[in-house]
């Protein structure tokens, strides 16, 4: 779980740049995601002792400001098995994606208040030109070796999204994946994995 901790928290931190840098997603991805860290360590800097005693604050400002650049139908549909997924009722997804979001952004202002300064580096893509690319950068800490994270984007109707990251290898998706898997294969059904993320949500507010 502290991984996963780990990979919401990078993924949802690099995109907190604001809705001022929307524009910039239907251009160059790598030029899109490095504006959007520097945005989020400007802005973590910014906020970190306000950030440690109030937590709330990031979930607020998450729904707000980071959640429009993040292609939540994409990622819901893929962290599902597809023949969940597709049995599904909609408002069964729907309700799923809420839920699925909340649990995200909830993790996400969780780890957010053990931010320490960082800086990133980021690389070229190679063989960029499609409609799916990935970003590759080394995020440098002073108290610690480097990590390598993954970045990995498609363009929609919107520009250029998020849709999964990784971080030394292990995928954001997957991680969740894997949790839905394990419980769907112990004979959970959509109302209980939507029930189970319900139960969640109430205990972290608590």
């Amino acid at each position: 779980m502290k991984k996963v901790v780990t990979l919401v928290f990078l993924f949802f931190g690099l995109i907190m740049g604001g809705l001022q840098l929307a524009q910039a997603s239907t251009g160059d991805p790598v030029g899109l995601v490095k504006s959007l860290a520097d945005e989020m360590i400007a802005s973590l800097k910014a906020h970190k002792t306000t950030l440690k005693s109030n937590p709330s604050l990031v979930y607020s400002l998450a729904y707000k400001i980071v959640i429009p650049h993040a292609d939540l139908d994409e990622m819901s549909q893929r962290v599902l098995p597809p023949k969940t997924w597709n049995n599904a009722t909609s408002g069964q997804r729907e309700q799923f994606k809420k839920e699925f979001t909340d649990l995200l952004v909830r993790t996400y202002a969780s780890a957010l208040a053990d931010y320490t300064d960082q800086t990133v580096r980021f690389f070229p893509v190679r063989g960029g030109g499609g409609r799916s690319v990935t970003v590759n950068s080394q995020i440098v800490r002073s108290d610690g070796p480097s990590i390598s994270v993954s970045y990995r984007l498609h363009m929609t109707n919107s520009g250029w999204e998020l849709y999964d990251m990784t971080v030394e290898g292990v995928s954001l998706l997957q991680s969740f994946q894997e949790q839905f898997r394990q419980k769907i294969s112990q004979g959970a059904n959509m109302d209980q994995i939507l029930a189970d993320l319900k139960q969640h949500k109430r205990k972290r507010a608590r």
